[in-house]
């Protein structure tokens, strides 16, 4: 029978030799289509772009890296990290499994239920886009058609709005800062939006847990 120790340096030996094996396999792709076509790339273009680029993409990763990682556990991480679609699916997922399961994050049984809820996400998720893939053609009048085009366009809101709901409903008045500073960024930042979620969501979890710890000590608000 494994330890809680020998468990955990599987999951990281594991962990680690996936992501590396997956990076590589990305950087492949370019690299065996410039071999293959025969071109390479606009070196000064290129290096332009890294530099205009990757720094707000490494201050993300590390975000991203704090921010998930307490919630996910180590195996849900790695999963996540390889898959993708994290804020999306994979934490909706676990969050409601640990829910469910009722067991805190960070609790050896926290671990096991997160890793095999975005492990089956993943799992999924790959078959939904084998039979998306064989069925497009096919279904893509259908997709395209006219009445099915609001529903499209209310999925992510309808999935967060039900986690919304379990977890706002647990205790609601520390949901009203937050709520009310995203709203006030989102209206009146243009540049926040859906493709700036990895700064947001650690910018609404920290105002959370400051603006949760000062009603705390400070008031008998969240005791009522």
């Amino acid at each position: 029978m494994r330890t809680r120790e020998q468990y955990m340096n599987s999951v990281h030996r594991a962990g680690r030799i996936w992501n590396l094996s997956v990076m590589v396999l990305l950087m492949l792709f370019p690299i065996l289509a410039a071999v293959i076509f025969g071109v390479l790339p606009d070196w000064k273009g290129l290096g332009l772009g890294v530099i205009a680029t990757c720094p707000m993409y490494w201050a993300v990763a590390v975000i991203e890296t704090v921010t998930y990682v307490p919630m996910l556990g180590a195996g849900g991480s790695y999963l996540s990290f390889v898959t993708g679609n994290i804020s999306n699916l994979k934490l909706p997922c676990a969050i409601n499994a640990l829910d469910q399961a009722e067991v805190k994050a960070n609790s050896e049984e926290g671990e096991i239920v997160s890793t095999v809820a975005i492990a089956v996400s993943s799992i999924v998720t790959t078959l939904i886009i084998l039979l998306g893939v064989i069925l497009i053609v096919p279904l893509m009048p259908l997709l395209q058609s006219e009445a099915l085009a609001p529903a499209f366009a209310q999925i992510l809101p309808a999935l967060f709005g039900g986690l919304g709901v379990v977890f706002i409903s647990k205790n609601w008045k520390i949901s009203i800062a937050p709520v009310v500073l995203m709203l006030i960024l989102f209206i009146f930042v243009p540049a926040f939006n859906a493709s700036t979620v990895g700064i947001v969501v650690p910018i609404s979890v920290i105002f959370t847990l400051i603006g949760t710890r000062v009603l705390y000590k400070k008031t008998n608000f969240l005791k009522d």
